[in-house]
């Protein structure tokens, strides 16, 4: 291979420099400026006898004058500065962002007589990344951003909306803690098979999956993932779209086409067995007329009344389930009503030891008093039965901005957690004997007021229900 001769190579250095895009100068231990390039003519503006002998104070901004002793006193003791991102400043005042490297500069001996540094304008990159941050950080999506072991590198602020972390709180923390088992456990593997095999399940493709919020909670979203190569790392970028609403409406409207089918089975059944159920109730009354008082078969007579009567009440259960009567509103005291409701309960032999509570107050709400009622009958006798009919139930009345808020808690042991998801399901229900409609049937009353009606069961026990309605006109009902 040839080699070149000393002057050669030093043709090839000067012709190096000058064709170089980037800035390069070089300068005594003094920081005075000895060689000057036409990069950096037209990144500072200078041309070289402009700048040749004087020193490169001259490129400083005035709150980076402190930088050309530190980087002095480096190149001074055969350190070198490299890739050092800084603000240097244009003939015309322009302010410019750069990546500086500054080398020393040694002569035959070893010693360091003076530096020569390399300026590349960062301008460009730093506008494009501002402008991709700011469309990163305006998205409404999450974007998170994750190098090859599932490190998260990068969590925007629609991330932080989705998951309740603050980006400083999983930066440098596996991309596994934002979601639930089985998936926390299996992404790790999921990630070394792609990079072994290149096959990918997800990359390019997107689907939906279950992801995990700070405080527990789950929720679906879609994921989008892409990937990347920064300076020969791979990364991965993933976009997550909240499914929450978009789920809740496909809910709502399953929930609403069951509903009307179920409305449609209860009219029927009204007409087709309510009506004839009545007769045989009547009928049977009559053949108990003709029985002795104490004979066993007056007895059995009672028992089909019964019966009959229990099936009747699930009959009138269902209808007002299925079918709920429009509100005919009326302003309501809703601490009365709640208070009136209890007192009707004392008459229950089996809830006489029941103490029912009521504080705060709000004014008076448009609703309609009769299905109120229904509403808070149901949540009393809940309460009641899981104490086992002794202790005392809090009723609290506030109003919350234009919101009337009633809290009923109760001290029994609380819902199961396995079962909360389901407790306003019709027809579900933990006790031996229900119909399960009387919560679902509430939350449809409730609604029908344009309210809500939620359940919590606090870590110290017992259950919360939470009832808010809203301070509106009768018209709007």
């Amino acid at each position: 291979m040839r080699r070149f001769r000393p002057e050669e190579e030093a043709g090839i250095l000067a012709a190096i420099i000058e064709s170089s895009d980037d800035a390069i100068f070089t300068k005594d231990l003094e920081g005075l400026i000895l060689s000057w390039n036409p990069a950096a003519e037209r990144l500072y503006g200078y041309n070289a006898e402009e700048v040749l002998g004087r020193s490169t104070s001259v490129l400083l901004p005035a709150d980076r004058r402190d930088e050309l002793a530190t980087i002095l006193e480096r190149i001074t003791g055969g350190q070198r500065v490299e890739w050092h991102e800084t603000v240097r400043q244009a003939k015309n005042g322009r302010l410019i962002e750069v990546s500086l490297t500054v080398s020393p500069i040694r002569d035959a001996a070893g010693d360091v007589i003076a530096a020569a540094a390399i300026a590349r304008d960062l301008t460009a990159r730093k506008r494009a990344e501002a402008r991709w941050r700011s469309i990163i950080e305006s998205a409404v999506d999450g974007i998170v951003v994750i190098d090859a072991r599932g490190s998260i590198e990068a969590f925007n602020p629609g991330a932080e909306r989705l998951f309740g972390y603050a980006e400083r709180e999983v930066v440098g923390r596996n991309v596994n803690l934002l979601m639930p088992s089985p998936y926390h456990e299996e992404h790790d593997a999921y990630l070394s098979r792609y990079l072994a095999t290149g096959v990918p399940r997800i990359i390019g493709i997107g689907r939906e999956v279950t992801a995990l919020r700070r405080d527990g909670t789950t929720f679906p979203v879609h994921l989008s993932v892409g990937e990347m190569v920064i300076g020969g790392e791979r990364k991965f970028t993933g976009i997550l779209h909240d499914l929450s609403t978009r789920v809740r409406i496909e809910e709502q409207l399953r929930e609403q086409t069951a509903l009307a089918r179920l409305g449609e089975m209860a009219a029927v059944i009204a007409h087709e067995v309510k009506n004839p159920l009545a007769g045989v109730r009547g009928a049977i009354q009559v053949i108990g007329t003709h029985l002795p008082k104490e004979s066993k078969d007056a007895a059995m007579i009672k028992e089909i009344v019964a019966r009959i009567d229990a099936l009747n009440e699930l009959m009138k259960d269902l209808l007002l389930f299925a079918r709920p009567p429009q509100p005919k509103p009326v302003l309501v005291e809703m601490a009365t009503l709640v208070a009136t409701t209890a007192e009707l309960l004392r008459n229950d032999p089996g809830l006489r030891d029941v103490q029912v509570t009521v504080d705060g107050s709000a004014p008076p709400v448009w609703a309609d008093s009769d299905l109120m009622k229904i509403v808070f009958e149901n949540l009393l006798v809940n309460g009641a039965q899981a104490m086992r009919g002794r202790g005392t139930i809090h009723v609290s009345l506030a109003l919350m901005d234009d919101t009337c808020q009633i809290t009923v808690r109760d001290s029994g042991p609380g819902i199961p957690v396995e079962v909360r998801d389901k407790i306003f399901t019709p027809f579900f229900t933990t006790k031996a004997r229900g119909s399960g409609l009387g919560l679902p049937t509430a939350r449809r009353l409730i609604e029908a007021h344009r309210g809500t009606i939620s359940i919590a069961c606090p870590p110290d026990g017992g259950t919360t229900v939470t009832v808010n309605l809203p301070a509106q006109d009768a018209a709007t009902l």
